[in-house]
């Protein structure tokens, strides 16, 4: 039995980075680099498609896919705080879209100072052109993984996700009201 545990822990140790190796980050294999190198990547290839045909930045496209995916208005904070992208520059999305007309304002009813936003009819065509589309190019990215292998990574995602405490679904943040 003791040599189990013997060859368990030279395998653990073997395993272990020696303190040299500790004392120099490699960024390709730290996990927040990689994370988010490949949020940035895989942005950048989803934004092709609503950029050259829409004209639509970063920003924008994630204002329009957060109204495009709730059921009722939200305020521009929820949107950043959604997108994880900072309020000034969510602001700058908000004012581009108004003037574009593809969002408009209402008015909150629980709270009359404050206004909430929602899609214009001409925002939900576009983002009913452009959703499917998306889809599409998100499969193109994840064909070199097997649908086992989908599943995996949205399972640790989500395992991820659920560590830092952040809402996974549209229906918790209802819920919760969050954001």
């Amino acid at each position: 039995m003791a040599r189990t545990t013997d060859t368990g822990l030279k395998r653990r140790e073997a395993d272990q980075p020696s303190s040299k190796a500790r004392s120099r980050l490699d960024l390709f294999k730290f996990v927040p680099f990689r994370l988010n190198r490949l949020a940035a990547e895989v942005s950048s290839a989803l934004a092709v498609e609503y950029q050259e045909r829409h004209g639509l930045d970063i920003p924008a496209w994630r204002v329009i896919a957060t109204l495009g995916f709730r059921n009722d208005a939200c305020s521009a904070q929820f949107i950043a705080q959604c997108t994880r992208t900072h309020k000034s520059t969510i602001s700058r999305a908000v004012t581009a879209l108004l003037h574009e007309k593809l969002i408009e304002r209402v008015e909150n009813e629980a709270d009359r100072r404050e206004f909430r936003l929602q899609l214009t009819p001409k925002g939900r065509a576009l983002y009913e052109e452009l959703f499917p589309q998306l889809l599409r190019r998100e499969d193109e990215i994840l064909a070199c993984l097997s649908a086992l292998e989908r599943k995996q990574l949205s399972a640790l995602l989500g395992k991820i996700e659920q560590s830092l405490d952040l809402i996974q679904t549209s229906e918790e943040a209802d819920a919760k009201q969050a954001y």
